[in-house]
């Protein structure tokens, strides 16, 4: 049993085994067995992803909703964790404190209750999404050593788990965002610890020779009063158009976790050309949270 909070805690060898599995054909290891599904704020694909990834590994997944579960409201997160670990083999949730995933894990190991902690997504990571964009990478380019990403926008938790998960896997990643909106000291110190990652605030330079190209909403749930300052320090500077594509290497593709906001931090011409994955990189959400709860529960 294995709790998977963020990438940085899973280590090189668990991502490489879970990119394993990911593209494997699994046991029903969980056949018979529950999967809770809880969600503070609401997802198209991590739901769809989630449940029928737990779906093909025999288990029956529940999705629970913040009006039944009000954590901290109705009840503390550490006794809805151990009341769910009753019924469930594995405890999936979308939050957005990241300090409530740490604290449910911890209720656990504290009650001695082997169920793991998944997180579905929280304002710290996103490493569900981290394990799905590599995995087309990995997919598009037969590997994913050497391969140059460009991250263009916030640096917020996508960005930081992107960044984590492709440095383990060996790539380089180079992100620009603007000032303020760029990541702490100590999290550029260690992100370039693990691996090859810079940082910048000029999108056409990060994007040059970039086999990747990768950007995501400039404004996140949750952060809907700030969208118009946003929109005026990211825009059109920081926008994925054909301008800003064109300094990446010919092969290049294009990325985006989605919903994306069109005319913002990309434009029609490139979320709709050839070079774009968006879909299959969210179709890869499925796989890669079916190899993310085998390694965390029979791995």
């Amino acid at each position: 049993m294995r709790d998977f909070l963020e990438i940085s805690t899973v280590g090189r060898d668990g991502l490489e085994a879970i990119l394993e599995y990911a593209s494997a054909d699994l046991p029903k290891v969980l056949a018979g067995k529950g999967v809770a599904l809880v969600f503070e704020k609401p997802s198209l694909r991590t739901r769809s992803s989630s449940e029928m990834a737990a779906v093909s590994l025999g288990a029956h997944p529940l999705y629970i909703t913040d009006a039944e579960v009000g954590i901290d409201k109705r009840e503390s997160a550490e006794d809805i964790s151990v009341v769910l670990a009753g019924y469930h083999s594995a405890i999936a949730a979308r939050v957005f404190d990241h300090r409530v995933l740490e604290r449910m894990a911890g209720s656990l190991r504290e009650a001695a209750v082997a169920v793991p902690v998944i997180n579905l997504l929280s304002d710290r990571s996103h490493p569900c999404q981290a394990v799905a964009d590599l995995l087309t990478i990995q997919q598009r380019f037969g590997g994913l050593q050497g391969v140059e990403i460009a991250y263009i926008g916030d640096s917020n938790n996508v960005a930081l788990s992107l960044a984590e998960a492709a440095a383990l896997a060996g790539a380089k990643v180079r992100v620009a965002s603007p000032e303020g909106y760029d990541f702490d000291a100590g999290t550029r110190d260690r992100l370039a610890g693990i691996g090859e990652v810079s940082f910048g605030e000029d999108p056409l330079q990060a994007a040059r020779g970039a086999k990747v190209v990768y950007t995501d909403t400039w404004t996140s749930m949750g952060q809907e009063a700030e969208a118009a300052e946003r929109r005026a320090v990211f825009g059109p500077r920081f926008q994925v158009n054909a301008a800003l594509m064109s300094r990446a290497a010919d092969d290049a593709i294009f990325m985006h976790c989605l919903p994306a906001h069109r005319g913002e931090e990309v434009t029609d011409e490139v979320i709709d050309s050839p070079a774009s994955l968006v879909y299959r990189q969210a179709a890869n959400r499925m796989p890669a949270f079916k190899g993310i709860l085998y390694w965390a529960v029979a791995g």
